[in-house]
Parts: C-alpha cells; sequence; structure tokens
C-alpha cells in the first residue's frame, strides 16, 4: 500500500493542474477563445519538442524497444478484437460504438507524459516516446478504420489516413529525435537548449488545456456505455499489456512504462475525431471527463496490479 500511495502522491500535482484548467475555463478567468491557440501551440511546437530534445540525448541500447512495443500493440489490438466481438452484446448503436471504441484503445498523451516524468524521471520519458511512436499511428487507423464503418458521418480514406499519420507532429518529433540519437549527433549545439525551453512548457499548458476541455454535463448524461470504454480503457487494456509483456520478456521499468501508457484516460482528439466523422461527440465528451477523473485513483491501481 505504500507503494500505491507513493503514485497517488507522485500523480496528485498533475491532476490539480488538470482541476486548474477546468476553473479558469469555468470561472471564464481564461476567455474561451485562448484555448484553441494553446491547445495548437502545445501539440504542434511544445510537445513534439519535449520528445525531440528527450529522445536525441536519450541511451536507447539499454531499452528494450521492440518487446515493449509489441506488448503495447498486442494489448490494444486484442482489446479492439473482443470489443468488436462483444459490440451486439453491448448494444449501442454505430456512433455510440465508435465512442466506446475510441474510449477503450485511444490515450491521454499530456496525462501520460506529465505522469511518466513526474514518477520515472528521464528514462520514463523516453520510454514513453517509444510508447507514442508505436501505439499513435496504429490507434489512429483503427479509430478512423471504426468510425468510416460504425459511425454516421463520411469516411476517410486510406490516403488520408497515412497521410495524417506521417504528418503527425508527435509522429515527427519522435523520428526526428531517434535520427538525432541513432547518428550519434545527440542534441544540436545553438538551437537544441531552444528546443528544451519550448519543450518545457508542453506539459503544464497541456494539463491546463485538458482540464479546460472537461465536459462534466456530458459525464453525468453519458449512461453505461461510458463505464464500459472507462473499465476497459483503465483496468483491462493494462491487465493485457502486463500479459503481452510476460510473453514478450518485457519486465522493470520497460514494463512498468508500457503499462503507465496502456492505462491513460482517453483523449480530447478522440472528441474532435467523432464529431468530424459521424461518432457520438456527446457520449465521447463525458467518456473523457470521466476517465480523466477517474484516472487518479485508476493509474496508482493499475501499476500496482500490473506494473
Amino acid at each position: 500500500m505504500s507503494q500505491l500511495f507513493i503514485v497517488f502522491t507522485a500523480l496528485t500535482p498533475i491532476f490539480l493542474l488538470i482541476l486548474l484548467g477546468y476553473v479558469l475555463r469555468r470561472r471564464r478567468f481564461v476567455p474561451d477563445e485562448a484555448w484553441v491557440p494553446v491547445e495548437k501551440l502545445t501539440y504542434y511546437i511544445f510537445f513534439p519538442l519535449l520528445l525531440l530534445d528527450n529522445l536525441s540525448k536519450a541511451s536507447l541500447g539499454d531499452l528494450a524497444v521492440v518487446p515493449m512495443g509489441l506488448a503495447l500493440v498486442s494489448a490494444i489490438l486484442t482489446a479492439t478484437l473482443l470489443l468488436l466481438l462483444l459490440r451486439r452484446h453491448l448494444n449501442p448503436d454505430g456512433p455510440a460504438f465508435t465512442s466506446v471504441f475510441q474510449g477503450s484503445v485511444r490515450p491521454n498523451t499530456f496525462v501520460g507524459l506529465a505522469a511518466a516524468a513526474a514518477l520515472f524521471g528521464k528514462p520514463g520519458v523516453t520510454l514513453f516516446a517509444i510508447g507514442l511512436a508505436t501505439v499513435v499511428p496504429l490507434v489512429n487507423v483503427l479509430c478512423v478504420i471504426v468510425l468510416s464503418r460504425y459511425g454516421s458521418g463520411n469516411g476517410s480514406s486510406i490516403r488520408a489516413v497515412a497521410l495524417g499519420i506521417l504528418r503527425n507532429p508527435i509522429i515527427i518529433g519522435v523520428a526526428a529525435g531517434a535520427a538525432l540519437n541513432l547518428s550519434g549527433v545527440g542534441r544540436p549545439p545553438l538551437i537544441g537548449p531552444v528546443f528544451q525551453i519550448l519543450g518545457d512548457a508542453a506539459l503544464p499548458l497541456g494539463l491546463l488545456a485538458v482540464g479546460a476541455g472537461l465536459d462534466l454535463a456530458a459525464a453525468r448524461s453519458a449512461g453505461g456505455a461510458v463505464l464500459q470504454s472507462s473499465l476497459t480503457k483503465l483496468l483491462v487494456v493494462p491487465g493485457l499489456t502486463a500479459l503481452y509483456g510476460a510473453v514478450f520478456g518485457v519486465h522493470g521499468l520497460t514494463l512498468t512504462v508500457a503499462v503507465l501508457f496502456n492505462s491513460l484516460p482517453a483523449a480530447a482528439s478522440a472528441y474532435v475525431l467523432a464529431r468530424q466523422m459521424g461518432g457520438d461527440a456527446r457520449l465521447m465528451a463525458g467518456t473523457i471527463t470521466l476517465q480523466t477523473v477517474l484516472a487518479l485513483p485508476s493509474i496508482p491501481l493499475a501499476l500496482l496490479l500490473f506494473g
């Protein structure tokens, strides 16, 4: 229980920042229109540069990169198969199922990166970046496929999905940092410290933006579907990750960060995709909100049980 308390204590400041973001928007201390550029700056500049800077100077040789990636991907694919098989028993309509699915597999990377940094420092951030490079492309493809099949809007072509992944700033940041690392260049001179300064802004601004996007009214009206996706995302998928970690020989800090990655609440980007492609956006907003609230106790519990 002492380990559970330590993890809970380390994560509490992260969720206090999220709460602050919610209060700032609720009280209109920051105008609503200001949050869009904050999110855009964080997603397109600060967050990718934080990943680039950490990966460029990390020691990757000692990390079980491939086994970790296999454990993460296998857990998500297994959860996808289970959700598709159970869809008729869960009995949601098509758009509602897309929101259940997104809520079960799409991780909030802002919360995750802050948690990895708070709990495990720079090694945790490096391992988390590996998870991003592995999971983000897969999850984007799966969510678009499910929304195209079950959503009420227009589908998206394979070409558009592929271009979206290639242009994803997080993927670009991870790829650039890995390239600098593997080439032996490391953190580039002169411009490297600028990357670090800008990257340091990612976590506080990103967490405030997460809080500003919470919708408690949507969470209250979401119903049973939000509980289904929350149970899957916060407990089932982390458990599957630990199971596949054992299969592929992942252990130590690498396993712990893998479990952390797959125990994160749903990302705000799921709401945007739901609106664009005919998902149940209201249910998605409620799922994101409830999972973010539940994540403070559920992440320590997942790490204690599976990490």
